[in-house]
């Protein structure tokens, strides 16, 4: 079969550069104040992640040859097929309850929201192929009979999920875990998820702010409920990773990328990172804010080792 030519871009071509800049930086045009649930906030987002739509694609991405020592501790972190069947599980989500969605511009807004994350799917699958990672079969992969709860679970799961790879990204670009070409390659489907935490940030506020009245506490009661199940995934995942080893938790844990930092030093760089990554867009646009919240909550009664004397 042969490509068209959307799917023969290189990813250095100045197309894609172009479009890399944009997935970086965004401004609606409309002026003003938006207020939290109007249409303008509705178009304020979905326009954004339609405009910020970065067209590399998977099939050409260049996996740099790697020497022995990069190659094995590559292939040896305990998370390929975790992350491989997270965004298959995400995809078909957003695709469900993106069917359910009669505005035009937000059901596009929604189905590139779909077709990203099985792009990252494929980005996923190309990486470990180019580098021998041997996945388990990949399971049937299902929805839920309430879409919308789907939906948020992939929503909020992708805010806790982000702001430390954010974080564990740049910690390992910084001690060489991954070289140089490897982070190059990769970055924008991190940035990537930039976008898709900003949209779905303000997708649950426009929708909370669209509830009538009598119904908000049953939306911001299913909210919790969302958060206590993702809370609950995590701890079973960090407990099955290895219990007490030095595996548990890969996203808490600089050791597992090849830097030692204490916990509050690997914390300062996901909120600095978080920041960075999200600073681009529109500052109309509300952040993701309940992570970096209880980050920094937490940060005031954790301790930074002092520099060693010189």
């Amino acid at each position: 079969m042969s490509s068209s030519p959307a799917e023969t871009v290189p990813l250095d071509s100045p197309t894609v550069a172009a479009a890399d800049h944009t997935a970086r930086h965004w401004t609606f045009d409309e002026p003003g104040p938006v207020r939290i649930g109007s249409d303008a906030h509705m178009r304020m987002f979905a326009r954004m992640l339609l405009e910020t739509h970065n067209p590399y694609k998977p099939r050409v991405l260049d996996w740099p040859k790697l020497d022995a020592e990069a190659h094995a501790r590559l292939t040896s972190l305990p998370i390929w097929d975790i992350a491989v069947q997270t965004e298959g599980r995400a995809s078909l989500r957003v695709h469900d309850y993106a069917r359910t969605i009669a505005d035009p511009l937000l059901n596009r807004a929604m189905v590139m929201d779909a077709d990203e994350e099985a792009r990252h799917k494929k980005v996923l699958s190309n990486l470990v192929e180019a580098y021998g990672v041997v996945l388990e079969p990949e399971p049937e992969y299902t929805g839920f009979k309430d879409v919308e709860w789907g939906w948020m679970r992939t929503g909020y799961s992708e805010c806790i999920d982000s702001f430390f790879a954010f974080g564990l990204f740049e910690a390992a670009r910084r001690s060489g875990f991954f070289p140089p070409d490897l982070v190059d390659t990769f970055e924008p489907v991190i940035q990537e998820e930039s976008r898709h935490i900003l949209f779905f940030q303000n997708w649950a506020a426009w929708k909370r702010a669209q509830q009538p009245l009598w119904r908000k506490p049953y939306f911001l009661a299913k909210t919790a409920a969302v958060w206590a199940v993702l809370l609950w995934d995590r701890f079973v995942l960090a407990r099955d990773l290895g219990g007490s080893s030095s595996q548990t938790n890969f996203t808490a844990n600089s050791d597992s990328i090849g830097i030692s930092m204490s916990p509050a030093e690997l914390m300062g760089i996901c909120l600095a990172e978080n920041d960075r990554r999200l600073s681009g867009y529109d500052k109309r646009l509300l952040r993701p804010n309940t992570v970096p919240f209880f980050v920094r909550l937490a940060l005031r009664f954790m301790k930074t080792p002092k520099p060693a004397a010189a």
